[in-house]
């Protein structure tokens, strides 16, 4: 992408003729960079993600309404490029051997296909391996299943610094990357200058992955063809429509209370809550009922201390979620399938469920679907699968 750099001098017998001599060896010799930048600042976005196209009942906002990115850090081409190679890069762990992608990897949509990733030395990860595509779109900004990172761009230091995911401090992990030619001159590139410090570090691979959006699954595709959501879409199958009628269309489960899918999974992002929402909790993390009690993990509640909390987990956007198995913080279930019937009649009755899930008496609410119902719900949870996007070289692994 850099050209190699050269010195001009003048020859030992004082001619006129000049050569040019390299000063260095090339600094992006074991990299794959286009010549000049992908595009990553300015991704063409669908009309439904710039106003929301929902009948008035469901009231989301638009999805660019949920942008986390903030102002001192937005998205560039030649900083989410530097985040792209530290994404890939082993080098920046304790022994060389994991990144970043070792637990994010693009062909499972930037998840695990393992219920625990493994970690430098071979020790397992707490929890599942996190889906990141449309990240940005998380709006209450916070990170981790359980919330912990404030921000995006907290969140990305974190697992350098987990003693069982890459295991170092961040003054090693500056110098580990001071070590390598490549680094300094795309520091410069994105910010101004060769100086690598933690905080660029953190400001680079969240603008990468801020640019990991999804618009082109089969969704999105068929979705161009019709000017709202709940129409039936001409070319998705028969299977695909119903399920997706039955994902957003409410829904009265059997404790009384109506609900639906997309009410955790909101807009066409399919991410989770939007803050506005009245719901008086201190986190937009909810319960699903997976336990009748919470004892190992307590979920968001291990961030905040609230008792309110516990149980309680982040809500991933489900784009690519058909390839993402397996699901849930713990990775219990191993299909779409099985997520489907926890749904319809696994919930469990938690103290921390909120509505529609219990009602105003403590009743725990199942979907009951049929298998003709479930069936449909796997079919549309797998138009959302962004085969594009996810086979994109600028997301792909710059070293290889």
């Amino acid at each position: 992408m850099l050209p190699l750099i050269l010195l001009l001098t003048m020859s030992c017998n004082n001619s006129d003729e000049v050569e040019y001599v390299p000063i260095a060896d090339d600094p992006f010799e074991e990299l794959n960079l286009p010549e000049t930048y992908f595009n990553y600042s300015n991704i063409p976005l669908p009309d439904y993600y710039t106003a929301s196209q929902f009948p008035p009942q469901f009231q989301f906002q638009e999805v660019t309404a949920y942008d986390n990115t903030p102002s001192d850090n937005p998205i560039t081409d030649a900083g989410a490029t530097l985040g792209r190679v530290l994404f890939y890069d082993i080098k920046l762990s304790a022994n060389g051997t994991v990144s970043c992608a070792s637990c994010h990897q693009a062909s499972h949509g930037f998840s695990d296909p393992n219920v625990l990733s493994q970690g430098f030395d071979g020790e397992l990860t707490r929890r599942h391996s996190m889906g990141i595509v449309n990240s940005r779109f998380y709006a209450g900004g916070k990170f981790f299943w359980d919330e912990r990172a404030e921000t995006l761009e907290d969140q990305v230091l974190m697992p350098f610094q987990d003693e069982v995911e890459m295991g170092l401090t961040l003054e090693e992990l500056v110098n580990i990357a001071n070590n390598q030619a490549y680094y300094p001159p795309l520091f410069e590139a994105a910010f101004g200058n060769e100086t690598i410090s933690s905080d660029n570090i953190s400001k680079a691979l969240a603008q990468f992955i801020r640019s990991l959006i999804s618009t082109t699954s089969k969704y999105d595709l068929a979705r161009s063809e019709v000017s709202s959501p709940t129409s039936n879409f001409p070319s998705f199958t028969n299977l695909e429509n119903q399920g997706k009628n039955i994902f957003f269309s409410p829904r009265t489960l059997s404790n009384g209370v109506i609900g639906n899918c997309i009410g955790c999974h909101q807009t066409e992002a399919f991410i989770g809550p939007f803050p506005s929402t009245p719901i008086p909790l201190t986190t937009f993390a909810t319960s699903n009922g997976l336990d009748a009690i919470s004892t190992t993990d307590l979920g968001v509640s291990e961030a905040t201390g609230n008792p309110n909390d516990i149980g309680k987990f982040k809500v991933p956007s489900l784009k690519n979620i058909g390839i993402r198995p397996p699901y849930m913080h713990d990775g219990r279930f191993a299909t779409l399938e099985d997520v489907i019937d926890h749904y319809s009649n696994g919930i469990q009755d938690h103290p921390n469920l909120i509505s529609p899930l219990v009602n105003d008496n403590g009743e725990t609410g199942q979907f009951n679907f049929t298998q003709l119902e479930k069936d449909a719900l796997v079919a549309f949870l797998n138009t959302l699968t962004d085969e594009q996007m996810i086979s994109d070289e600028k997301y792909t692994n710059p070293f290889l």
